[in-house]
């Protein structure tokens, strides 16, 4: 939970009565714009290569090994890691350790109550995406468990999991070659945004996610969907292996200010 949310005040929650007409509104002039392949102002005021502001720190799960909570916009997302652990006997020996990830949503994570569910799908990104940044090398015979768990779903989940992951990882003590961050974006005719809103991802055209670790210059995983052209892709890469680096910097001073308060 952010610090903002900390302070209990009274208030109302009652929807105003032209809420449903605003995002019809919203909807059809967001068709306009790309019939126009204009620029269009985004509906949380930022430019397309903006971010969202990125709330993290270490430590939320006093349970885990290491665990770390991520607040991008209306995405909430916390991670935690437990292990190395002996692995199941039923393994076969192995001179590297063993990285498991699972990615949850709780039930109230999107606007369809009740979907709340693992998803297969984002795990094994997940797991692809960090498997060549951890040593495992450095834990043989044993497991190192990833969970996360979407606290709520508003757009571009998977990098910010992946980037939640990493620094979890990084607090449990998960020896590394680098943190890994990831940024995605959407294209929008000739545009490209970077770190789409749910909304924003129900209307793109395509979208591009880099996993990066910056200190090495390496992707660890790249997905592509809809059709691009070889310049825009170049482009988009270029845009979030920026972006990515510059996340790098928030996570990095996350773990120093971390490691100050338990000195």
């Amino acid at each position: 939970m952010s610090a903002a949310a900390a302070t209990a005040t009274t208030g109302t929650y009652s929807p105003a009565a032209s809420a449903g007409e605003k995002r019809r509104e919203r909807k059809e002039e967001l068709r306009r714009h790309l019939a126009e392949d204009a620029d269009w102002p985004r509906a949380d005021g930022r430019s397309f290569h903006d971010c969202r502001p990125a709330f993290m720190q270490t430590g939320p799960t006093t349970a885990a090994s290491g665990s770390a909570y991520a607040e991008f916009g209306k995405t909430k997302v916390i991670v935690s890691v437990f292990g190395p652990r002996e692995s199941k006997k039923t393994m076969m020996y192995s001179d590297t350790g063993r990285l498991n990830c699972n990615v949850s949503y709780t039930t109230f994570a999107t606007p369809i109550r009740g979907q709340g569910t693992d998803n297969k799908e984002y795990s094994a990104m997940l797991h692809k995406a960090l498997e060549g940044a951890v040593m495992l090398h450095t834990f043989p015979k044993t497991t190192v468990d990833v969970f996360a768990l979407v606290l709520e779903s508003g757009g571009s989940d998977l990098p910010i999991i992946i980037s939640c992951a990493s620094l979890a990882l990084a607090d449990a003590g998960i020896m590394m070659y680098d943190l890994v961050t990831s940024v995605s974006v959407s294209c929008f005719g000739k545009n490209i945004i970077i770190d789409p809103t749910s909304d924003e991802e129900a209307w793109q055209d395509g979208s591009l996610m880099v996993a990066y670790m910056p200190a090495r210059k390496e992707i660890t995983q790249l997905t592509l969907t809809g059709e691009w052209s070889d310049g825009k892709i170049t482009n988009a890469v270029e845009l979030c292996m920026d972006a990515c680096t510059k996340l790098c910097d928030i996570l990095r001073e996350r773990l120093k200010d971390a490691s100050s308060l338990a000195e």
